[in-house]
């Protein structure tokens, strides 16, 4: 007999770990490192703060790694970022699949799984809960201690603690316990922290090994790029789907509107060109077009070489 069933998205990748780059005790510590030092450079430039990320790797105690095998390990990244606002906390760190990623708009991280699956990774291997501290910078710092409910794909906090912000500090502390093989990882952890700090010149990130060596990556300019924008879909590659989201959240009241407000690089004029050539009505609510309809224009949009051109992609 057939039986079927469903699964959250945390199991899921507990269950296929290797895809978000699991796939060996050295490459898990590795990725542990990399995934939430991204999130805290993505954090401070939200906000165009330079950042300060200090990272600290540590042996266990009675679980020491060694050249020749796995340890267990205490890794803590603390940032100066913008914070997570305290009723985020739970769901940011321990339910995969949310997260602020996304929109469209450029960010280190894409689909908001790094940080957590690295998380979940240390839950895995080591039954220890993750510590995560934060504040936006208000009079108070907020602390929960909790770990992920995998069949349910929800936070469960253990503990939760507010304490007065004395010194008006912003920024976020993760901390967690996880198996791996420092060793083996330890030559590509410091090559993307030296090639981490060549392309974000206005950091400082510093890093304390197992052994207590020091490694300072210091900024070498205050300057920053720009923080980075939600954009609007861009209209060649559109499909139906997108389109139908569109169409929910609009409050435009006929076409040319609607393109204008939720097409990139798209205006009234061009908007009417396309419409003409289309042979679409320039006035119809977006709201009362069926799937035919909307089909109909996602293929003229995207078949078209002149709109392909007219919207921005050349052939």
């Amino acid at each position: 007999m057939v039986t079927f069933q469903e699964i959250s998205p945390a199991d899921f990748f507990y269950r296929n770990r290797d895809i978000a780059g699991f796939t060996n005790p050295s490459r898990a510590v590795f990725v542990s490192i990399r995934e939430i030092v991204e999130n805290s450079l993505d954090s401070a430039d939200q906000i165009s703060v330079p950042p300060e990320v200090y990272v600290r790797l540590t042996e266990e105690e009675g679980h020491p790694g060694t050249e020749s095998g796995n340890g267990v390990y205490r890794l803590m990244v603390m940032d100066n970022g913008s914070g997570i606002a305290p009723r985020h906390i739970p769901s940011a760190f321990g339910q995969v699949l949310f997260g602020s990623n996304y929109k469209l708009k450029q960010a280190r991280g894409t689909f908001g799984l790094g940080g957590k699956m690295s998380i979940l990774y240390g839950q895995i291997t080591t039954h220890k809960p993750v510590i995560i501290k934060s504040s936006t910078g208000g009079n108070k710092v907020y602390e929960f201690k909790m770990m992920i409910d995998i069949q349910r794909n929800r936070p469960v906090i253990m503990d939760r603690k507010t304490r007065r912000n004395k010194e008006n500090w912003r920024g976020t502390i993760v901390e967690y316990s996880l198996e791996g093989d420092y060793y083996r990882a330890m030559s590509k952890v410091l090559e993307y922290l030296k090639q981490t700090a060549l392309l974000t010149p206005y950091a400082d990130i510093k890093f304390v090994d197992p052994k207590g060596r020091l490694y300072m990556f210091n900024k070498v300019t205050n300057k920053m790029p720009p923080p980075p924008t939600e954009t609007l879909a861009h209209p060649y590659g559109v499909d139906v789907e997108t389109l139908q989201r569109l169409i929910r959240v609009t409050t435009s009241k006929n076409l040319i509107d609607f393109m204008r407000k939720h097409f990139h690089r798209v205006g009234a004029g061009t908007s009417l060109t396309f419409l003409d050539f289309a042979e679409f009505l320039r006035t119809p609510d977006p709201k009362r077009l069926n799937s035919e309809t909307l089909t109909q224009l996602v293929e003229t949009n995207n078949k078209s070489a002149k709109f392909r051109k007219l919207f921005g992609t050349m052939d």
